[in-house]
């Protein structure tokens, strides 16, 4: 099935077929071309997925998968950083509160598969930039953001991925074509149309347009009206040339996508927030790092503008650094004393989730959850990511960069964005007032972090401005996905946001 061709009615020129095919070809010539091979997949219970959302991992099997649940809904992403799991963890839990099994499908997951060696080898040149243009700000100004801002925008981009995802359908053979499939990476969007499941939602994450996002014959649901409005026109996807326009059914705005629980308990975490503000109690700061690299320097002057505010009573700090126990070691050496102020959490997933639960509420135990450092730390990629989002629930702000914690419904310091294509998360974030606009430098950051302390009039207005939004229907992001990939209004089900 060519979908290179021709992109929503644009005709693709010669040169950027011709492209398109010889990538291909290197990347059948580098890791093989396995779209005869017969492969299988099972169900399998996770630690952590099956008990919060009652989600399956897809796993490779010796022997054709057996029956699945009824009421089964795909949840089809690829580790790339932590961002597209934490999409779809929030498409999981608004599945399982709407009576569905969602089948966790990471095409990032099956190492012997033509598939995954192409994701990871990209996925490896990905984060090799990235981490560059956090060291090199020449390199940052000339390659990098341009690149994720109109680099990665471009029409012709689309052609080239189109032509990879014709690689990626093999291990989708034992999924039955009617199942619904919610992506949250265009590559398993992609790959899923291209295998002719006949339901597939294209879960766009970000607030910055591309060509980079399209899988032409899904349903592209995005977060915000203006991103909607960029899609549907595809303005700027050839510099300035007009474009046939994307069909009224191709795209569709739903929202934020949050998880079920984060969206239902919105008033009662917010009405927490203002008792600590409004009391005097010490603000809770939640900095979540998937790997600090060459931002190591700047976490740490993060950490050491809050450690007077920790010292005095005033400040806690929740610091989840993911699976990269090495950032605990980089925070040791480069901030004296740090030790003696923290609590460490690792590798102990049942701990954490009794620490969110307490701080939560507020009670007392043998660790005090709004004073000094708790740090936490888990092997589990699943666990290390979902850590933040129980966290979240008990924070007063989250440090962030602009990415897809830019649309969560917590209180947010927007700090510098990494790829120039997040900075329309911190955007959206300011114009519905539950976070910051993006902090230009590192001085402007740590002046947020005292302001924060000695004026919190501001966090007033942003929690209840969150309480707005979620009137306002602003996080409902995710049920809607749910919906449009099944094809009907779940009835019998109250969403957390009506």
């Amino acid at each position: 099935m060519d979908k290179s061709s021709v992109i929503f009615g644009n005709v693709i020129d010669k040169k950027t077929l011709r492209k398109a095919a010889a990538q291909q070809k290197k990347f059948i010539k580098k890791f093989g071309d396995d779209r005869n091979l017969p492969y299988h997949l099972a169900a399998v219970d996770n630690e952590v997925l099956t008990p919060a959302f009652g989600a399956k991992v897809l796993v490779l099997s010796k022997e054709p998968m057996g029956p699945l649940p009824e009421k089964s809904i795909i949840i089809g992403n690829i580790r790339m950083g932590f961002g597209h799991y934490r999409i779809s963890m929030a498409m999981a839990s608004a599945a399982h509160a709407m009576g569905y099994t969602p089948l966790w499908l990471d095409l990032n997951s099956f190492p012997e598969t033509t598939c995954t060696k192409i994701i990871a080898y990209q996925n490896k040149l990905y984060s090799m930039a990235s981490r560059l243009s956090q060291k090199s700000k020449l390199f940052n100004k000339l390659v990098w953001d341009p690149l994720n801002t109109e680099g990665f925008k471009k029409l012709s981009y689309n052609a080239g991925d189109q032509k990879t995802a014709e690689l990626m359908t093999p291990v989708l053979n034992d999924l039955a074509r009617e199942t619904p499939f919610i992506a949250t990476h265009v590559w398993p969007a992609q790959a899923a149309v291209h295998a002719g499941f006949k339901s597939v939602v294209n879960a766009i994450p970000d607030n910055w347009a591309m060509g980079l996002h399209l899988s032409e014959g899904a349903l592209h649901l995005v977060q915000t009206p203006s991103s909607y409005l960029s899609y549907r026109t595809l303005k700027g996807f050839d510099g300035e040339k007009i474009l046939n326009p994307m069909g009224e059914k191709d795209i569709c705005y739903a929202g934020h996508y949050m998880d079920d629980e984060m969206v239902r308990n919105i008033e009662s975490d917010c009405k927490k927030r203002l008792d600590r503000i409004q009391n005097g109690k010490p603000l809770r700061f939640l900095l979540t790092i998937g790997g600090a690299g060459a931002q190591g320097d700047y976490f740490a002057s993060l950490i050491r503008t809050l450690l007077p505010y920790i010292k005095g009573g005033k400040a806690a700090l929740y610091l989840n650094i993911g699976d990269y126990e090495n950032v605990w070691n980089m925070f040791r050496e480069k901030i004296p004393g740090i030790e003696a102020l923290s609590k460490t959490h690792f590798h102990d997933w049942n701990h954490t989730k009794s620490f969110a639960e307490i701080a939560l509420n507020d009670e007392l135990c043998s660790f005090d959850a709004s004073s000094g450092i708790h740090v936490f730390c888990h092997k589990d990629i699943f666990a290390a990511v979902y850590a933040t989002n129980l966290l979240i629930r008990a924070c007063d702000v989250l440090i962030t960069k602009p990415s897809e914690l830019a649309f969560y419904p917590v209180p947010k310091l927007m700090i510098q964005h990494v790829g120039g294509h997040e900075c329309w998360g911190a955007i959206r974030a300011a114009e519905v007032g539950d976070g910051t606009p993006e902090c230009p430098n590192l001085d402007y950051a740590c002046h947020m972090l005292r302001w924060f302390i000695e004026t919190p009039d501001l966090l007033e207005k942003m929690n209840h401005a969150i309480m707005a939004n979620k009137k306002a229907g602003i996080y409902n992001g995710a049920y809607h996905a749910v919906e449009k990939a099944v094809g009907k209004e779940v009835s019998g089900y109250e969403w957390a946001g009506q």
